[in-house]
């Protein structure tokens, strides 16, 4: 398998990080101070060059928390469109980002506190990195913030650190929540320290999923364990050893739930979040991959006991302690030498995981460490690298025909001769070529949308700026073809109705690409490729129109007419003097060079008539 980097080893090494620096150590200090501070207490602190936010983990939910459906789970957008502006949804039909209805509404309480918004903006002006922390549900509170500032960040210069650390948090959030998290390459900013046996973290809080018997227990335990007047006093949680029992059964089958279900779980059943870093007594490993942490949780659960799954939630400290650089790497050094940093990791990862006397439960482990945490994205990305290397002679005949079709004494451009060609042998491989392409690119969204790919791959400059350069060389000749064959009448116009998505997607992918402006930097001919890729869409509407106008009668018809049709002339003109569009745009006997002609004379008899009417 080679020397392969993967997703695991880098959130290994933000695990390896943490432990190494006094990060965790003043996180858990301010932790500490928030939760003696009382019910709703938040604290901020500067150390060093470092600022610091805690929240209390003794909180007194909004009412809206308790969601009658039982899910709990409400639209992160009910917060406001621009708190968290980049996680809106994308597509059409995608599941919105939804979090927990009651910590949704603590977080809009601090948001709105006048004190909280002075000290936030003190350590912005000051710091050039800030952590926001909490233990319990004050862990879910700092994610919320963490991702607020995130939010409002994302365009600072020069850049702010935000990094979250939750101390047994529990789940906040859906899928889709972890996905947007994903696409905007925030999941390293995000670490949930979770101990072996803590049930805080494990649970969902999903009351579908909990006989109404057994309900008031949940809740019981909920608030108690929160609102603990001596900073969550293990004596006032007033559980008994049957509702001890039953937590810790029902904890169990809802996170056996998760993992037999997996991804794509719906939008209204919660799902972790960022980094988990795992701690026990054998050492610590941290995982980034959801579905190994919903593994993971449920694996360690199973070496616990009723006993111990509460009392473990009020041990972090001890753990932080001494969870130290040394033993992260003296659980590297000892044993047989490794072939590789991922063999090493996933042998820590079963080491502490696995004792010698769980023999039953350690093939399951590896199994799915290996899986789940293994490297088949990474390698289904180098596969589709070998095999987008091999379709780049299709590509470059594609570019050949173009410029012979720009070279040619017919003058009609590359569109032109596309739509109207005949039924030659060279024409009829282009759009083989055509078809193949898409083909490929087809199966990469596939892939994406199955998961089988790294979640940042459309971030790659490979990835973009390849798909960027198939788009604007393939999509002309799919609207070519669109027009062509009528379908135009069968389904609508192109950009509304025959679009495929992955042109969508691959504009996206360009759209937020870094962009460095280069001053000066002004085009003196024309591109080599028109940047718009519906431009010829939008001259065979504009056609249309044309065509329309000449046989309206009625004034009102006509003046919209006029209106959009002076519009694209306004738009498209502006590409031409700006050099945005190919020189076959512009070809003698192309379909826009007629269309304007014709336009232009018609608009010079119509126009005084609409400026009568």
């Amino acid at each position: 398998m080679g020397t392969e980097a993967t997703a695991f080893e880098m959130s290994d090494m933000l695990g390896t990080f943490l432990a190494s620096t006094p990060l965790l150590k003043e996180a858990w200090r301010l932790c500490s101070t928030a939760n003696a501070m009382g019910c709703g207490a938040f604290m901020a602190e500067q150390v060093g060059g470092v600022g610091y936010v805690a929240f209390s983990g003794i909180q007194e939910l909004p009412v809206l928390g308790w969601d009658p459906n039982g899910t709990m789970l409400a639209p992160l957008y009910a917060a406001g469109d621009k708190l968290f502006a980049p996680l809106k949804c994308r597509y059409d039909g995608e599941e919105p980002v939804m979090v927990h209805s009651g910590v949704l509404g603590l977080f809009l309480h601090y948001h709105s506190r006048p004190d909280f918004q002075s000290q936030i903006n003190s350590l912005l002006d000051k710091t050039k990195s800030i952590v926001i922390t909490g233990h319990s549900i004050g862990g879910s509170i700092a994610f919320l913030i963490a991702l607020w500032l995130l939010s409002k960040l994302k365009a600072n210069f020069p850049p702010v650190s935000v990094l979250c650390v939750g101390f047994g948090s529990p789940f906040l959030g859906n899928e889709s929540l972890s996905r947007a998290i994903l696409h905007e390459r925030w999941d390293s900013s995000f670490c949930n320290v979770v101990l072996t046996h803590d049930i805080m973290p494990r649970l969902s809080l999903n009351q579908s999923l909990v006989p109404t018997s057994q309900w008031q227990a949940l809740i019981r335990f909920w608030y108690t364990s929160m609102m603990s007047p001596n900073s969550m006093n293990l004596t006032n949680l007033q559980l008994t050893e049957e509702d001890k029992a039953w937590l810790f059964s029902f904890t169990i089958a809802n996170m056996e739930c998760l993992v037999q279900v997996g991804e794509g779980s719906g939008g209204r059943s919660f799902w972790p979040s960022g980094n988990y870093l795992f701690c026990s007594d054998e050492g610590a490993v941290c995982l980034d991959n959801a579905i190994s942490v919903n593994k993971m949780m449920h694996l360690m659960l199973r070496t616990s006991s009723p006993n111990c799954i509460i009392e473990e939630h009020l041990k972090y400290g001890w753990y932080v302690e001494r969870m130290t650089c040394q033993s992260l790497i003296r659980s590297f050094m000892e044993g047989d030498p490794f072939e590789s940093r991922y063999e090493a990791s996933l042998s820590m990862a079963l080491n502490f995981s696995v004792t010698h006397r769980q023999v039953s439960i350690a093939p399951m482990a590896k199994d799915f460490l290996t899986m789940a945490m293994g490297r088949t994205p990474n390698l289904n990305a180098a596969n589709l690298a070998i095999r987008l290397s091999k379709i780049t002679p299709y590509k470059a005949e594609i570019e050949w025909y173009k410029a012979c079709c720009n070279k040619s004494d017919e003058q009609r451009g590359y569109y032109d001769s596309f739509k109207q060609r005949g039924a030659s042998k060279r024409e009829f491989k282009i759009n083989m070529n055509r078809f193949k392409l898409a083909a490929f690119w087809d199966d990469v969204i596939d892939k994406l949308d199955g998961k089988e790919l790294p979640h940042d791959l459309h971030r790659g400059s490979k990835w973009v700026n390849a798909s960027h350069s198939y788009m604007l060389l393939v999509e002309p000749l799919d609207i070519a073809e669109y027009y062509r064959s009528g379908m135009h009448l069968k389904k609508g116009h192109y950009i509304g109705n025959g679009r495929a998505r992955r042109y969508e997607i691959f504009g996206e992918w360009w759209a937020q690409r870094v962009v460095r402006k280069k001053l000066g930097n002004r085009r003196t001919r024309y591109a080599g490729l028109t940047q718009d890729t519906c431009f010829w869409a939008m001259v065979e509407e504009a056609k249309e129109w044309l065509d329309k106008i000449k046989r309206e009668s009625k004034p009102a018809n006509l003046a919209s007419l006029l209106d959009r049709l002076i519009e694209f002339e306004t738009y498209a003109m502006k590409k031409v003097k700006g050099l945005e569009v190919s020189a076959d745009v512009v070809a003698k006997n192309s379909s826009f060079s007629m269309w304007l002609e014709e336009w232009r004379a018609l608009k010079s008899q119509i126009y005084p008539l609409k400026s009568i009417n």
